[in-house]
């Protein structure tokens, strides 16, 4: 659905096919992401680096259209308003509006509980995230206050010593991240700290309430989440050994092994040896098609689930131990509909997966996006199996 928001003679547009257009003065900005940034800016919107411009354009207008103090140059000075506020979480209650979108509200006894609580549902909501992600969602230039050099650290590391108290570190406080690792993050928040922690996880449909009382409900470290709307937290899918295909991956390299033990080392010879990572990427390469394919997007919309983007995360990840992988995402849609929607709805679609992984750090040299709308059907009886999206390794 097109949504619009205004601020001054700026015009911004989320369009049906959730393309981003800007004007200013009825002209057409040329740098949209330029233009969407400056308004970011002026009207105290925390932007993440990672954001292209559907996301900053989309977020910005949700922004906007909230009503945010920030984004009414007419208000009466914030720090007159601040004066009337008792505690930095009532100045960031979420609003009946924002409470309708969002997915989790975090309670916490102090404003250092909750950004623990935003931290931990973050998690909830993301739970393949590294301590990278985790940098990258929450970066260090939050809390400059904090005293310590990042806000999350492994929680073996000197740091997070027991006689030192720059992170939590009690064992109900520590966050597990995807990869098993358990990490501290830092206890000190300043008012303005907060204040930027708590915007930053509006981007994420985290939103916070008053502080509890010291004698309230909270749990765990201090805080407690609820889950808002219907949502329902993401199961973390335990992956399937695959010890046969790896017995079949040693037994072909002991078999190479032997080959070029028993003759002289010819070059030619080392192709094999490529060929035979590059059918274990390719392998998994159709693997992740598939599992991307089963987390099915709404239909008619590009807007990636949670399952789609943790099928995505794998995918970043094979990238990035095969660097020569070069890959061009097709979307297709059923014959259902207006083609010319059909067209525009499979680009949109490839365009989104393509985009979350340029923001898991591959490189937008080694990714394509093309949509193919209804023209290449698998099944005409089947429109369900008609809606895909191609995975193909470009050589």
């Amino acid at each position: 659905m097109k949504k619009q928001a205004t601020y001054g003679d700026y015009v911004i547009t989320v369009n049906d096919d959730y393309s981003i257009t800007m004007t200013l003065q009825g002209e057409e900005c040329k740098n949209t992401i330029k233009n969407l940034r400056e308004v970011a800016e002026k009207v105290g919107f925390t932007v993440d680096e990672d954001w292209n411009t559907r996301q900053l354009g989309t977020k910005l207008v949700d922004f906007l259209n909230e009503g945010t103090p920030a984004a009414a140059p007419q208000q009466a000075p914030v720090v007159e308003e601040e004066k009337e506020r008792s505690t930095p979480a009532e100045s960031f209650e979420a609003s009946a509006q924002e409470s309708a979108s969002a997915k989790v509200r975090v309670y916490g006894k102090a404003q250092n509980r909750t950004a623990l609580g935003i931290v931990h549902a973050y998690m909830v909501m993301y739970p393949h995230a590294t301590i990278d992600d985790l940098r990258k969602a929450f970066p260090g230039s939050i809390n400059p206050d904090s005293g310590v050099k990042d806000l999350f650290i492994y929680a073996d590391e000197d740091d997070s010593a027991p006689d030192w108290n720059g992170y939590f570190k009690g064992e109900d406080e520590l966050v597990t991240t995807g990869d098993g690792k358990k990490v501290a993050v830092a206890m000190l928040w300043t008012k303005p700290s907060f204040e930027r922690m708590v915007a930053h996880a509006r981007a994420y449909d985290i939103v916070v309430a008053k502080f509890e009382k010291a004698d309230g409900g909270a749990k765990k470290g201090g805080f407690r989440l609820e889950y808002l709307n219907g949502y329902v937290p993401p199961v973390p899918v335990v992956k399937k050994s695959k010890w046969w295909l790896w017995l079949i991956i040693v037994l072909l390299l002991a078999g190479i092994a032997a080959f070029f033990a028993l003759r002289k080392p010819q070059v030619v010879e080392v192709e094999k040896v490529v060929e035979v990572e590059k059918i274990v990427y390719v392998d998994r390469v159709e693997e992740i098609e598939k599992d991307f394919n089963a987390a099915t997007f709404i239909q008619g919309k590009a807007e990636l689930s949670d399952d789609a983007k943790f099928v995505l995360h794998d995918l970043a990840q094979l990238m990035q131990k095969h660097p020569e992988l070069k890959l061009r995402l097709i979307g297709h849609t059923s014959s259902e509909g207006d083609p010319a929607f059909n067209q525009r709805l499979s680009e949109a679609r490839a365009q989104a997966a393509v985009d979350f992984l340029i923001s898991r750090g591959i490189s937008a040299d080694l990714l394509e996006a093309e949509g193919k709308g209804s023209s290449e059907p698998l099944d005409v009886n089947n429109p369900e199996a008609n809606r895909r999206t191609e995975f193909v390794i470009v050589e």
